[in-house]
């Protein structure tokens, strides 16, 4: 019989012996102390190389530092992850001040923001005569660069390695996190292919073989200059017919596929498998998922926000193709400011100081959430004319809030699955996380027979939407 004096929670836990377990201190495995070691000895390989000129510049100095940094992630992930049973292990997450904004979190937000400034701004900052913090790097990936594009490194090139790096590596982190959901694992390995192949080898070779620079996994408006008058001039200009091919390539993925694509999967067929910024997201982002803001308030930013850099594309564009049509004489040099307004402001800042190096702090989808005027298009045509919905069992579902906790586009997903309703958000990546980490099988990614079935009143998309743009949004409802 439990004593009344319990029951009141009149006693100490602590002195009954109810008190923690003492911790025990985690011991290494063989495979984790071996892959540790080769990520030590490639980063004394590259601080030798950028320090000491030790072979900088050659395969040698690239190799033995990119070489023993990746297999050794690799090893150590293998060895942490494969002596686990499979299955989603979040422990610790809101312990660790890396990822949950402790001084180790602030200092990688500080880092990673630092090196996009020194990137993006690198000219100016050379200009004002401070250190060249890029050059030793650029020579380290020079023979890759020479390699792939048959020219010498520069800051893009640099960029584009270790972006694509870190995908590919932290991808394979990933896969062996989720591995026991085959969709996660499908998707993962797409965002790789994609970024290794479209975003760096293929627009590498272009420029080998003389041939204007393009990724073919972005278009119009996340890549807006692709449809400014300069840029299709110039492809249009281009001997041989593949320029041509580029702007009708581009414009199929503007025009058809994105509604057609969309209607059929959701915005998941490119935020969470082709995109390489969702791609980066959803590998090197992953440990600080948990880290976005769920308030009512960043929903609201979150709307106006993204739908406001989705209007001022569509005007810069409009803007140069007016005056590109009259021959400058409506606005004259003026328009150009508004295409350097936006690749400063939008294309630089937001997407990468702010996008990337808030990670930390702000979870791994800032800039798809807020920003990204491709992510705004397609979250129009999958809340009003798409069949993907995230369907849920609220019978099933006992409030344990993971879903909740690790959707990193700050959806209350908890909410959907409580009331049992369909989960049809315009800011939905369909990353499936919400789904993998739930412990009953409450939520489940689908495709229905029509769009018009997902929630009521979705049959009549044009009223759904006037009533979401007069109506402030409420978190656990579908606007």
């Amino acid at each position: 019989m439990i004593e009344d004096r319990m029951l009141s929670h009149d006693f100490d836990e602590e002195a009954l012996g109810f008190d923690a377990p003492p911790e025990r201190p985690r011991v290494l495995s063989a495979g984790e102390k071996i892959g540790y070691g080769l990520v030590g000895l490639g980063a004394f390989f590259l601080i030798a190389s950028l320090t000491t000129g030790f072979l900088l510049g050659s395969w040698g100095g690239f190799l033995l530092s990119f070489g023993p940094l990746s297999i050794g992630a690799i090893v150590a992930w293998s060895s942490w992850y494969g002596a686990r049973s499979a299955g989603i292990k979040n422990d610790g997450n809101f312990f660790r001040g890396s990822q949950n904004r402790g001084v180790v979190g602030w200092i990688l937000g500080v880092g990673i923001t630092g090196f996009y400034v020194v990137l993006y701004f690198y000219d100016s900052w050379q200009a004002k005569g401070l250190p060249a913090l890029l050059e030793g790097p650029k020579t380290l990936v020079n023979p890759l660069s020479e390699l792939i594009t048959g020219q010498s490194a520069d800051r893009w090139f640099l960029y584009g390695t270790l972006y694509t790096f870190a995908v590919v590596v932290f991808g394979v982190r990933m896969i062996w996190k989720y591995r026991h959901v085959r969709y996660q694992v499908v998707r993962t390995v797409s965002v790789m292919f994609f970024q290794l192949g479209f975003a760096f080898l293929i627009p590498g070779l272009l420029k080998l073989f003389h041939q204007p620079e393009f990724y073919f996994s972005y278009f119009w408006p996340l890549k807006p200059e692709y449809l400014w008058p300069g840029s299709l001039h110039g492809l249009m200009s281009h001997p041989g017919g593949l320029g041509v091919f580029m702007i009708t390539w581009g414009a199929i993925l503007s025009l058809v596929g994105t509604p057609l694509l969309t209607y059929f999967f959701g915005k998941r067929w490119y935020c969470s498998w082709v995109c390489g910024c969702g791609g980066l997201a959803e590998t090197l982002g992953d440990p600080w998922r948990q880290q976005s803001v769920k308030s009512r308030w960043a929903w609201v930013v979150e709307r106006w926000l993204i739908h406001a850099v989705l209007v001022l594309v569509v005007v810069t564009t409009a803007v140069l193709w007016i005056n590109s049509a009259t021959e400058g004489r409506v606005l004259g040099s003026a328009s150009f400011g508004f295409a350097k307004f936006y690749g400063l402001w939008i294309g630089a800042v937001f997407s990468g100081v702010v996008g990337v190096g808030f990670y930390p702090l702000l979870g791994s989808r800032v800039w798809c959430r807020f920003g990204c005027p491709q992510a705004a298009i397609l979250g129009i045509f999958q809340r009003f004319f798409s069949r993907f919905r995230i369907t849920t069992n609220g019978s099933q579902c006992m409030s344990c809030g993971n879903c909740s906790t690790y959707c990193e586009m700050g959806i209350d997903v908890r909410a959907y699955a409580q009331r049992g309703e369909n989960i049809v958000r315009a800011s939905c990546v369909g990353c499936g996380v919400c789904s993998a980490v739930c412990p009953r099988g409450v939520l489940k990614l689908e495709n229905g027979g029509t769009h018009g079935d997902r929630y009521e009143g979705a049959e009549n998309p044009i009223s759904v939407f006037l009533h979401d743009v007069a109506t402030p949004p409420r978190q656990g409802h579908n606007t």
